[in-house]
């Protein structure tokens, strides 16, 4: 091969090598839910709902629908390890981090989400981020799984509770009740019987929901994608307020956001993230976090 084919070769290899990450970032964005409505049945007790909007900003809401009377409808939180362990320069780690995804395929449950604010945690590129799947965690507020608390409660952490008949409360003390089964904690709730603030001190920002009626038998899970331009830029609390009072829920409780928003659903033939997450900012990928929410239901009928 003479020197000048042998120069435009390596050209050609170089340049190939260099447009492979748009090519990859461009599937990844192939890959989102589409900007459209839609309605379906997931599970027994379970449905969803798709809402895209344009105003104030573009913004892609996935609504899920448990109503906790039905046969079969369960919840279930991360569980603890065996052991906490105290790391030599950091906090007492409960959990090992877990992408949605494989909390759901762990536990097997039908539809879950990602939860509660977790320390350490680092974002500084694709490669070099903390935690990685498996890697220890710190839970902040209450963490209950199975009846056995493995993180303490923490007065200006709100709670979401459920008991044995998986009836749910949220509770802004921070504090479950006895005979609590699951807790997972946020760090705000969204009172909605009061009127909406004039103005509005939060950013847009890609959420994670969880609210209840005032009976506690119905859970709904909102999620909202966010930090994608064009697509899905977030929403503020104030703002998702008005959609919370529609559906029916008196009061709902802010979960960890941004990053790590992820709704998953389990399905006989496959496993299908519902959303579009984006950990590193990279589309529809999924981040390892501290806890999660999970929902057991039995399937459709025929």
């Amino acid at each position: 091969m003479e020197r000048g084919q042998l120069g435009q070769l390596l050209r050609g290899v170089v340049g190939a090598v260099l447009c492979l990450p748009l090519v990859l970032y461009g599937r990844s964005q192939s890959q989102r839910p589409p900007r459209s409505d839609l309605q379906q049945a997931l599970f027994q007790g379970v449905t969803y709902e798709r809402l895209s909007r344009d105003a104030p900003r573009p913004h892609v809401i996935h609504i899920v629908t448990i109503d906790l009377t039905v046969p079969g409808v369960k919840l279930f939180v991360t569980p603890g390890d065996s052991e906490t362990l105290p790391q030599p320069d950091g906090p007492t780690t409960e959990t090992s981090a877990r992408t949605v995804t494989e909390f759901l395929q762990e536990f097997d449950v039908q539809v879950a989400i990602n939860a509660g604010y977790f320390y350490l945690f680092r974002e500084k590129t694709p490669w070099n981020y903390y935690p990685h799947s498996g890697d220890r965690v710190n839970v902040v507020g209450q963490g209950i799984s199975a009846g056995q608390p493995y993180s303490p409660p923490q007065s200006d952490w709100p709670v979401l509770c459920f008991d044995l008949a998986h009836r749910v409360q949220i509770l802004e003390a921070g504090t479950c009740p006895p005979g609590t089964v699951g807790a997972i904690s946020g760090n705000t709730t969204l009172p909605l019987s009061e009127p909406p603030a004039a103005s509005d001190p939060n950013r847009p920002y890609g959420r994670t929901i969880v609210a209840t009626d005032d009976a506690g038998e119905t859970l709904w899970l909102i999620v909202v994608d966010g930090k994608q331009p064009d697509y899905s830029e977030g929403i503020t609390l104030t703002e998702i307020a008005p959609l919370l009072t529609e559906l029916g829920a008196d009061i709902a409780l802010n979960l960890d956001g941004g990053g790590s928003t992820t709704l998953v659903a389990g399905f006989p033939a496959q496993v299908k993230v519902i959303n579009a997450p984006i950990h590193t900012k990279w589309p529809m990928r999924e981040r390892p976090v501290a806890t999660h929410l999970g929902i057991y239901a039995e399937p459709l009928s025929e």
